[in-house]
């Protein structure tokens, strides 16, 4: 019929997508970038968060998300927009791009899910290990910026902040688990530690509050 599309012209269903550019570029790439643009969480494309983090863990993430956190549950089961098999592809494919078999370079890395920390073991940790770029008190340094900041604090749960530690984020600089001490690699139970002394300063109301005065002031608007 004349004005018929073709097959390339008809709309595509959402739940029908199964090309994994589109799936990535449309749920993750916002917050876990791409290969030529990080964002502000862990990136999903590092080789070394690949060879620590298992399938069973990034499908789990990925279909009900991280609660309390800015990480949404993607799966249709859990309210969200993604079919098991599309996640399953996104699964699929970001190991297929991006996993290498000599990401950690024949180093058995810490586990992925730590134990109990120790946050006053945890600041001799810091001081150690993370002060030389974070400063002194973890508020910003001359290479990095705040790791105990309220705000960052109350977006991200301790497992974030534990694979934040393990993998580093290449593309700022920040180096793995292995490499703040070159020839040092960190513990697993001093990552434990190092992430209780960070915990410890998340507010249990972040945000900046309103003074009472200003609570009071009539507004002009």
């Amino acid at each position: 019929m004349p004005g018929a599309p073709t097959a390339a012209e008809r709309p595509v269903r959402p739940d029908e997508i199964d090309d994994f550019a589109t799936l990535y570029g449309g749920n993750c790439a916002g917050c876990h970038g791409t290969e030529a643009r990080p964002g502000a969480a862990v990136p999903l494309h590092d080789p070394v968060y690949l060879a620590i983090v298992d399938d069973a863990v990034l499908r789990r993430t990925i279909t009900a998300g991280v609660p309390g956190t800015a990480m949404p549950a993607f799966a249709q089961s859990a309210g969200g927009t993604l079919t098991d098999a599309q996640i399953d592809i996104i699964v699929r494919q970001m190991r297929a791009k991006w996993a290498r078999a000599d990401a950690l370079a024949g180093v058995a890395p810490p586990p992925y899910a730590g134990g109990g920390g120790d946050a006053a073991r945890g600041m001799q940790v810091y001081a150690v290990f993370c002060s030389g770029c974070h400063g002194t008190d973890g508020s910003g340094g001359a290479h990095a910026g705040s790791i105990v900041d309220g705000s960052y604090l109350a977006l991200v749960s301790d497992q974030a902040l534990r694979t934040a530690v393990l993998v580093g984020r290449p593309a700022l600089g920040a180096p793995d688990w292995r490499n703040n001490i070159p020839g040092h690699p960190m513990s697993s139970q001093e990552i434990d530690d190092v992430v209780a002394w960070m915990a410890a300063h998340r507010p249990s109301f972040p945000g900046q509050p309103y003074s009472r005065v200003q609570l009071m002031e009539p507004r002009h608007d």
